[in-house]
């Protein structure tokens, strides 16, 4: 490996748009690793470059450290992640944020109706949740939580 496919952290900061402690963190956390030069600077791969933007994407989409974490480490170490690579990974995130906007628009529809609480308190609960049904279902707003046995379709 020469030394020009190693990146300063200022400068991979730049390339990223992520602060310098912000990177310091991803490394902590096992998200990167950063290799040391005979003064004991971090130097980052190129491919560090990917990864650090692929884990600001991936947050900024609600996913955890530890899910961006599991992810990454499928992904070979010393080398450029291919598209193969990230077709794989963005795959598992979009079953993931399908469950998401499904739900999300599940609430969003029911909102303004019955949620299912067990409240009682509305005259549409007559309709939906007649005698307090749901609450066999466990605590809270059955229908926003997505019991898909309950509610006007159900």
């Amino acid at each position: 490996m020469q030394s020009s496919d190693l990146l300063p952290i200022g400068q991979l900061a730049a390339r990223t748009g992520l602060s310098v402690s912000a990177i310091r963190f991803y490394e902590a956390k096992g998200l990167v690793s950063a290799l040391r030069n005979k003064g004991g600077q971090r130097r980052f791969l190129r491919a560090d470059i990917r990864r650090l933007s692929f884990i600001r994407i991936a947050q900024q989409l609600g996913f955890t450290i530890g899910e961006i974490q599991k992810q990454l480490s499928t992904l070979p170490q010393g080398r450029t992640p291919t598209r193969k690579d990230w077709s794989r990974i963005s795959r598992g995130f979009r079953r993931t944020l399908d469950a998401r906007i499904n739900g999300l628009t599940r609430m969003r529809d029911r909102l303004d109706g019955c949620i299912g609480c067990g409240c009682l308190s509305l005259r549409n609960c007559a309709l939906y949740n007649p005698d307090d049904r749901l609450r066999s279902r466990g605590p809270g707003p059955r229908l926003l939580l997505g019991d898909p046995s309950t509610g006007p379709e159900g």
